[in-house]
């Protein structure tokens, strides 16, 4: 009987050949693709899309790169760039480190420099815990959303923060790579963070820049082909409410927020997410989308008739037929806009509130975050355990007219003026206390209305900012035509503000001209605050904050002098900084301060002074002040005081404790004649 004929097996050898093969044939590709990568590198081809490099100038620093956006962005020219502020490599035992993300509004706006609300938060925890170092770092930018936030995010989990601070929000549609913007990968978060994680190898960069360059020589009207950057980002200029695209900006949103709190809670770090601020008062939808007058013909009519009678100040008329135009369709943004406005006219600010934030949702040009967002927010806040609510709207609320947010603290459509930011930097600072990240002492606290007086805002900061926003209004979305009369450009500030603002020259020399300008009119006050200015910019440069303590002293502001003092001190220790401060800590009658100083002074007593006697008599003091506060009738004591203070020739502590005594004994013959010779 006859069988079917087996295939005889392969020969081992041969099978492992066939294997061999095989595996050379998936991995020579690979082999390929690496060598090109590594040639790529080799000769520097593309960008080190890192999020921080090595500062140049001191390699103890890190500094956000310049190149970090690039990754986000397939159109380089549009690409931008953040600040530079430095932190430690190795962060210092008592240091409270704070990564800041987000984009135009967090960056600050038109100000920057000290108008971001993160400077007015430095500002007000350096000056609330003198003795600690705070590193805040703001890594935002502009024209990016929630991608750049999610994967700057998973970068720096790695440079031990002690908390991340988010704003962002209001470019989620048109900033890079936003479902609406010209910048887009599809409208997959998932394969669009994916794709993001491919573009630190070179050979894709290379890739994607023939891919721009092929577009540009064959595509017309591409984002390079001129206009503002807000222009140039938005794609689909038209996206209404609750359409698919609209829902897909929404999930983006959430998707990559829920990421972003989700990999921080995995590397236990609080993060601080505040939900969002815009005009919604004083400005008008963009784009209000026509109304179908076959399927709704009542709304035209009735619309119709509103806008004359607002056009001839018949606000009672307009209201009646502007609400039956609501009543047969309700999803009109300038309808919904025009009744906000007629209903605060009236008086009715809950009504008035509920219509302007309805025309904003409605408003199809996206460049305000609609209230679903801040709902969004709300409900990863309460998700995720690391998340913090940072109610900044109630903040704003609680500042505008009736509690509904207007021109008052937003200058144009989602960014604050200085008070704005002021008020923002307010609500992360009291969810800070509220977590006990800061164990605030309220007797030692820089409070709100203090931080609104002393902030170190140049009156060229600004100007520059509202000059900038000026220039932005003259173009698309806003178009409105300034006159010649808008703005005066007359004065020394105006004119360095105006130089700033086109761009004529940069911020550092243009605060340093504002000094000299300052100076050479003796106004030491103002002078003052553009150095204090530079100390934020440049927190590990001594000179500054030794030339604020400088001007303190000139203008006899003793407790601001020590504070700079202190702080260039701790930055560059030298002989000269350690007399200035043992002397203003005797000036103020703080001698247990001031013996640290001066033990340092005459250890490194370059000068070749005499301080024996000075310590001799500061010892004293103390000692004569702990004998006091045990025996506080014995004014002897005092008059021993005054004595030592006499003979280190400080006239100040001298004629302290003078008046102290002869508040106690008006005859009292030692102190009358120590009196004496002061005068």
């Amino acid at each position: 009987m006859n069988t079917l004929k087996q295939k005889a097996p392969l020969p081992k050898p041969a099978a492992k050949k066939v294997v061999l093969f095989k595996v050379f044939s998936i991995l020579f590709p690979l082999l390929i693709l690496g060598l090109v990568e590594v040639s790529l590198r080799v000769f520097h081809y593309g960008y080190d899309l890192r999020l921080f490099i090595d500062y140049p100038d001191d390699k103890n620093y890190l500094v956000f790169n310049p190149h970090a956006s690039k990754k986000y962005f397939a159109n380089q020219a549009l690409a931008t760039t953040g600040n530079s502020e430095l932190f430690k490599k190795k962060k210092d035992a008592t240091t409270l480190r704070i990564f800041v993300l987000g984009e135009s509004t967090t960056i600050g706006y038109p100000y920057f420099h000290n108008g971001s609300f993160h400077r007015w938060l430095q500002y007000r925890l350096m000056h609330t815990f003198p003795d600690r170092d705070f590193e805040i770092i703001n890594i935002a930018l502009t024209a990016v959303n929630s991608y750049t936030v999610l994967g700057f995010a998973r970068e720096v989990a790695d440079y031990e923060p002690d908390a991340v601070l988010i704003y962002t929000g209001h470019n989620e549609y048109y900033g890079a790579l936003g479902v609406g913007s010209t910048e887009t990968l599809g409208g997959n978060p998932q394969l669009v963070n994916a794709l993001l994680s491919l573009r630190d190898f070179r050979i894709t960069q290379l890739i994607t820049s023939v891919y721009e360059k092929l577009r540009t020589a064959f595509v017309s009207n591409t984002a390079s082909s001129g206009g503002t950057r807000m222009k140039l980002m938005v794609a689909d200029q038209q996206i209404p409410y609750q359409s698919e695209l609209y829902k897909r900006g929404v999930e983006q949103f959430r998707f990559n927020m829920n990421e972003t709190l989700a990999f921080l809670a995995k590397r236990n770090i609080p993060v601080f997410i505040s939900n969002l601020v815009s005009n919604e008062k004083d400005l008008k939808p963009f784009v209000s989308f026509p109304v179908d007058n076959l399927q709704f013909p009542a709304f035209k009519k009735n619309y119709d008739l509103g806008l004359k009678s607002l056009q001839e100040n018949d606000s009672s008329s307009a209201y009646a037929y502007l609400k039956i135009a609501d009543q047969r369709f309700s999803r009109h943004a300038l309808c919904q806009y025009y009744l906000g406005k007629l209903a605060y006219n009236r008086g009715d600010f809950k009504q008035a509130k509920a219509y302007f934030s309805k025309a904003k949702d409605l408003d199809g040009l996206r460049f305000r975050a609609p209230e679903e967002f801040n709902d969004v927010i709300n409900q990863l806040c309460r998700t995720h355990k690391n998340a913090h609510l940072v109610d900044a709207k109630a903040q704003f609320e609680a500042h505008s007219a009736n509690k509904i947010i207007g021109d008052e603290l937003i200058l144009e459509h989602v960014h604050p003026d200085l008070r704005g930011y002021a008020i923002l930097s307010d609500a992360f600072y009291k969810a800070l206390k509220d977590t006990k990240l800061v164990d605030v002492n309220s007797e030692k606290e820089l409070s709100f209305d203090q931080l609104l007086r002393e902030m170190p805002i140049t009156k060229v900061d600004s100007l520059a900012g509202l000059y900038k926003v000026a220039g932005l209004k003259r173009s698309w979305p806003f178009n409105e035509a300034l006159t010649i009369t808008s703005f005066r450009v007359e004065s020394e500030e105006e004119k360095i503000a105006y130089a700033l603002a086109t761009r004529r020259t940069e911020w550092l020399p243009a605060i340093h001209k504002l000094f000299s300008h300052y100076t050479t009119n003796r106004d030491f006050i103002k002078a003052r605050k553009t150095v204090e200015a530079l100390v934020l910019e440049y927190p590990t440069d001594a000179q500054y904050s030794e030339k604020v303590a400088m001007l303190s002293g000139e203008v006899k502001d003793y407790k601001k002098a020590i504070f700079y003092f202190k702080k260039a001190f701790n930055l560059a220790p030298s002989f000269d900084k350690a007399r200035f401060l043992f002397v203003l800590y005797l000036k103020i009658d703080q001698p247990k301060q001031a013996l640290p100083y001066l033990d340092y002074a005459m250890a490194n007593n370059t000068a070749g002074m005499n301080l024996g006697p000075v310590r001799q008599y500061t010892e004293q003091v103390i000692q004569l002040q702990n004998a006091y506060s045990r025996d506080s009738a014995n004014i002897s004591v005092l008059n021993e005081i005054a004595t030592a203070y006499f003979r280190m020739d400080n006239k100040d502590g001298a004629a302290k404790y003078v008046q102290k005594v002869l508040k106690t004994d008006a005859d009292n013959r030692e102190a009358l004649a120590l009196l004496n010779r002061l005068k």
